[in-house]
């Protein structure tokens, strides 16, 4: 079996682009993977131009060897655009492997460990916020941020995960560690006000009361504060028992400061690529949880990653906000994993999410259903992302 072609697709999610990959072989099956980024979906598209020549004529089947084949020609840029490219190649490479043995990717790695994962709903208010045109209640006020946490309870999940939501007319969300958006200049010094901590606690003991003592809550801090601000908001959210504090930052020791001055838990890692890069955080011990992304890591190499988390004994989580595609490609990881904490999926998004696969994942009761399909158990329905093709950034964090 030889490849033949190598095709992205960038689609218009409405706030965002996903990206998708397309392999083609000379045996008619073809194979697909998602690499989604926000911020620079033609760089990655340009990427995967750059690293087709050296998977043209080769077998899509030795996955392992084309990694490492294109890792070798990333060499002196291994992360970043070139790694979410490298991912999304060998995402659609292990699907062709799967297909032709007649076999999901879960069996292909041994698999599964169970027969469903717990989801928590991902920007949770983020997305009403910020984009209320997608027909979801507006986050006007604080009733509408307990409306909408009763509303999670009433659909069957069990877990949550929000932003700094400042409800309003319009609604916004504090994502000043991405920079200030089009218009609005911002502080790079990332500090927490007291009115900041006090709109924070404000917020997740909003949540808390809608959604009672049982269902779990996650803030994500994303890159917005130095640790000094982490710790202190950490420290008054204590009482609300968190499932985690998500915080985005490069230094392992400053994330053990974090850690090591609350009872809150920590979850970090959705940046990080390789083992190289988990590993000092591992040996910090700086989180309770590590976020992995299949989608920027490819599947091979988040799932070693995760087992590399089993010897550390941490559990893992991986970052989902992606199409579907990506929700039955993180379903198969978490089903080749001894050590998951939970699956992050956005329950509010645009209606083309629903029309862009062939099969959509089963949900019920907060809880998706593993994939036994061939390859990822979906494929990509490639008339539709062709009629959807992303021109230009609407992002507004």
């Amino acid at each position: 079996m030889k490849i033949t072609s190598v095709e992205s697709f960038i689609v218009d999610a409405g706030w965002r682009p996903w990206v998708f990959v397309k392999v083609e072989t000379d045996e008619g099956i073809v194979g697909y993977g998602e690499c989604s980024v926000s911020r620079a979906p033609f760089a990655v598209g340009g990427a995967i131009e750059d690293l087709k020549p050296l998977l043209l004529g080769t077998d899509p089947r030795a996955y392992e060897m084309r990694f490492w084949e294109m890792s070798r020609h990333a060499i002196a840029e291994p992360l970043g655009i070139r790694a979410k490219a490298i991912a999304g190649i060998e995402l659609a490479l292990l699907d062709i492997k799967a297909r032709a043995l007649g076999i999901s990717v879960v069996e292909l790695f041994g698999g599964p460990t169970r027969d469903k994962v717990r989801l928590y709903w991902s920007h949770c208010g983020t997305t009403r916020a910020l984009y209320p045109e997608m027909g979801t209640p507006p986050i006007r006020t604080l009733r509408d941020i307990s409306d909408l946490g009763k509303e999670v309870v009433r659909r069957g999940y069990t877990a949550l995960k929000t932003n700094i939501v400042f409800p309003g007319d319009p609604a916004r969300v504090h994502f000043d560690g991405f920079g200030g958006g089009q218009g609005r200049a911002v502080s790079t010094d990332q500090v927490a006000s007291n009115s900041m901590l006090k709109h924070i606690e404000t917020l997740i003991g909003t949540f808390r009361e809608a959604v009672g003592p049982e269902v779990d809550i996650c803030l994500d801090l994303n890159f917005n504060f130095k640790p000094e601000s982490c710790m202190r908001i950490a420290k008054i959210l204590e009482p609300y028992n968190l499932l985690w504090l998500e915080i985005d930052m490069y230094h392992p020791e400053a994330l053990r400061q974090i850690k090591d001055s609350t009872s809150t838990k920590i979850c970090t890692g959705e940046n990080q690529i390789y083992m190289q890069d988990f590993l000092p955080y591992f040996q910090a011990r700086c989180a309770d949880v590590f976020m992995v992304d299949v989608a920027w890591m490819g599947f091979s190499q988040a799932k070693k990653v995760g087992d590399l988390a089993q010897i550390f004994e941490f559990n893992v989580a991986p970052h989902n906000y992606y199409s579907h595609l990506s929700t039955f490609i993180s379903a198969s990881l978490c089903a080749v994993l001894p050590n998951v904490r939970i699956l992050e999926i956005d329950v509010d998004d645009v209606p083309l999410r629903e029309e862009l696969v062939t099969r959509l994942p089963e949900i019920k009761d907060g809880y998706v259903k593993i994939p036994t399909g061939p390859g990822w158990g979906t494929e990509l329905r490639e008339d539709v992302a062709r009629k959807n093709p992303w021109h230009k950034p609407k992002a507004r964090w």
